[in-house]
């Protein structure tokens, strides 16, 4: 754990400099910090494409103060709380705005990272369940299927709003491949209202879907 204001400072090109991935030990993203004040060059111009470059996509996050962003001619007011997402080949670089303005910088190669990962997809379908919409919840956390067609959490949340729509059948297979996947899943659904019209099916029991 880093307190930012407690990170190395390196004073760089009319900018401090902070090592943030040296000092964090972080080895699945890059992260680094400037600081600038009012005038000072906090982001140098560059595309991610020179000799001193990794080719990353990154997010520019300003943490404190503000920042004037120029990408690829256009102008970017960056109050603090900012987060700008530029990728490889494209200019970038800003001005601080006011004294101690602090930008955080997190990057990677593009696609690196992976696909989303399956709790985003029944988080994002969280406001449709809570106000009764299954259909829409579960148009939404299917999408998650493409990349994760056996995640035991994702098929779980998948069974519930087919549960609740009486999607019978439809619910006892995600059910099925959850139970197969994480044992678990069968103990939280012995008590989940929202599986109580399929749970004491004797697919389930067997592990066969319908």
């Amino acid at each position: 754990m880093l307190h930012i204001d407690d990170a190395e400072r390196i004073p760089g090109h009319g900018f401090v400099w902070r090592p943030l991935r040296k000092q964090l030990g972080t080895t699945g993203f890059g992260v680094n910090g400037y600081t600038a004040d009012a005038g000072g060059e906090v982001i140098e111009t560059h595309d991610e494409r020179s000799a001193g470059a990794a080719g990353h996509e990154e997010m520019y996050v300003v943490v404190a103060g503000a920042a004037a962003f120029t990408v690829d001619g256009d102008e970017v007011a960056a109050p603090a709380g900012t987060l700008l997402v530029v990728p490889p080949g494209t200019r970038r670089g800003a001005t601080a705005t006011e004294d101690g303005t602090t930008v955080l910088v997190i990057g990677g190669v593009p696609g690196s990272a992976g696909p989303r990962t399956p709790f985003e997809y029944w988080y994002e379908a969280e406001p449709h369940y809570r106000s009764g919409d299954y259909a829409r919840a579960l148009e939404v956390a299917s999408a998650g299927l493409t990349d994760w067609p056996d995640h035991p959490s994702l098929r779980y949340q998948l069974a519930c709003y087919e549960a609740l729509q009486g999607n019978r059948a439809a619910a006892i297979e995600h059910l099925t491949i959850a139970y197969a996947n994480n044992p678990a899943t069968r103990e939280w659904a012995a008590g989940d209202e929202d599986l109580e019209s399929v749970r004491d099916d004797p697919a389930l029991a067997t592990g066969q879907s319908a």
